[in-house]
């Protein structure tokens, strides 16, 4: 319970408006996209202001109360899950896109600005915002900052980190510091990059420069529909192998075609397997990769290969792959969305894996993923009412995860690791790695009341390793000064 200065203090910082703290209001904190894990705040402070998030973090600091940022609480891992005793700082009322520079390609934003207004902001220009999650149209650019969100199209154009230039961070100890800058490549460490998908554990980004794109000549869109997964998978390996990187191709099993039809009629066809290809660039080139990627389905025996005609087509064939997640509530009522990588080329193994798990643990999986970049979203379905079902779902979910890092891979792709899956950092990396990662949090957030309790398995004061290493003091100085 914290005291009841503390809460005053709070409110003469972002004034009475500014401060939640009756239980039906906090309760909607109590979780993120992740509803399984739920932990209530002692409070929820929405602050509107640079100045603002300082003055919190630094009586945060001063006190030694742990704080927790959060945006539009679309995460999916429990990455703004609170810890006990914790504030959840939420950005959502820092929502202004401050400033746009066509000229150069940029765009200055609050971290509570919804990712797809920006290219609607800057679309009737020609431009376009390249990060594309599925949650696109209520995830916040502050959010998508700290899990280093991707989407269907970070095959091409690569995820947040690749299109974030500059922020405006307020760190642990409440200090306001500028990293990055407006040019592709400053100079001097990659600040940017170290911020940029550490799911809230380092600081809270108050202001972003983010990297616009002009839109391309052309968009084609195909949806290729095949008996198996394995064919589809295969005429993902063949595309990608011609030398062809198409700005996205998804691809969803039966299960997810079948809960994306109850849910937006995207009018798919009844197979086993889909791909939706999406290629842009120049007319002439786009055409004869469209030829290329035809060929390639077809030999794999594509039972359909339709172009869309007009942007509306096109729109609905992308409507149902980004409501998938969503979708699958109209076929099973629970379900946990796994996040994976493999290499490409293990994808029909993986596939055949996960299906041999669900049927040894009598689970359904439904997959949908960025087939392009190895990327998988399995979608362990269960109803919680049968004795065991989610318990055998979480089981399944976690060997999912064992088989994407046997093959090569990693335990997330775009939906980080927050509180859910980081009992399983230590199946991709030992002692002296998690150790070694210690370093940059220790001495960034060295008190750990910035966002706790997430990424690590087992939390440890700074200083405290594993095994036979033992960091300098000299290691853990903060970083802070040296920005």
């Amino acid at each position: 319970m914290l005291e009841a200065r503390i809460i005053e203090a709070v409110r003469a910082i972002v004034g009475p408006e500014g401060v939640f703290t009756a239980e039906e209001q906090i309760r909607t904190y109590e979780s993120d996209g992740l509803a399984a894990l739920r932990q209530k705040p002692e409070l929820v402070v929405l602050p509107t202001t640079t100045e603002q998030v300082a003055a919190l973090v630094k009586l945060c600091y001063d006190e030694k109360i742990p704080f927790a940022p959060r945006g539009s609480g679309t995460g999916l891992s429990g990455g703004a899950l609170p810890s006990p005793g914790c504030i959840v700082i939420a950005l959502s009322r820092m929502r202004e896109i401050l400033s746009i520079d066509l000229e150069n390609q940029r765009a200055v934003v609050q971290p509570g600005v919804i990712n797809l207004w920006v290219t609607q902001r800057v679309a009737p220009q020609g431009y376009y915002y390249a990060p594309d999650p599925s949650s696109q149209q209520v995830c916040s650019i502050g959010g998508n900052i700290a899990e280093n969100s991707g989407g269907a199209h970070c095959l091409k154009y690569g995820f947040t980190v690749n299109h974030v230039l500059a922020m405006r961070v307020v760190l642990p100890t409440g200090e306001i510091v500028d990293i990055g800058g407006p040019a592709l490549d400053s100079p001097g460490f990659d600040l940017p990059g170290i911020f940029v998908g550490s799911e809230g554990t380092l600081a809270i980004a108050t202001e972003i420069t983010l990297r616009l794109m002009r839109k391309p000549e052309t968009v084609q869109t195909v949806l290729a529909a095949f008996h198996h997964t394995d064919a589809a998978g295969e005429a993902v390996s063949g595309i990608i192998g011609s030398g062809i990187i198409p700005a996205a191709i998804e691809m969803m099993d039966r299960l997810a075609i079948e809960a994306a039809e109850a849910a937006v009629h995207a009018n798919y066809p009844d197979t086993n397997a889909v791909l939706i290809v999406e290629l842009d660039g120049c007319a002439p080139e786009v055409a004869e990769q469209l030829a290329q990627v035809e060929e390639i389905c077809r030999k794999l025996d594509c039972v359909e290969f339709r172009l869309a005609k007009s942007d509306e087509e096109r729109a609905l064939m992308w409507k149902g792959r980004k409501a998938a997640f969503a979708a699958v509530g109209r076929i099973s009522p629970n379900y946990i969305v796994q996040d994976g990588v493999i290499p490409r080329t293990a994808l029909s193994e993986t596939l055949r894996e996960i299906e041999a798990l669900a049927s040894q643990y009598n689970v359904r999986v439904a997959n949908v993923f960025h087939a392009g970049d190895g990327n998988l979203h399995p979608l362990v379905l269960y109803d919680e009412r049968e004795a065991g079902a989610a318990e055998h779902a979480e089981l399944v979910a976690g060997e999912i995860l064992r088989v994407c890092v046997a093959h090569g891979g990693s335990i997330t792709g775009e939906h980080g690791v927050g509180a859910d899956k980081k009992a399983y950092m230590e199946v991709m990396f030992g002692p002296d790695d998690l150790a070694t990662h210690q370093l940059i949090r220790c001495a960034i957030n060295p008190d750990n009341l910035c966002n706790p309790g997430k990424v690590y398995p087992t939390p440890r004061l700074c200083g405290e390793t594993p095994g036979h290493y033992q960091p300098h003091p000299v290691e853990l100085a903060g970083l802070g000064e040296r920005f």
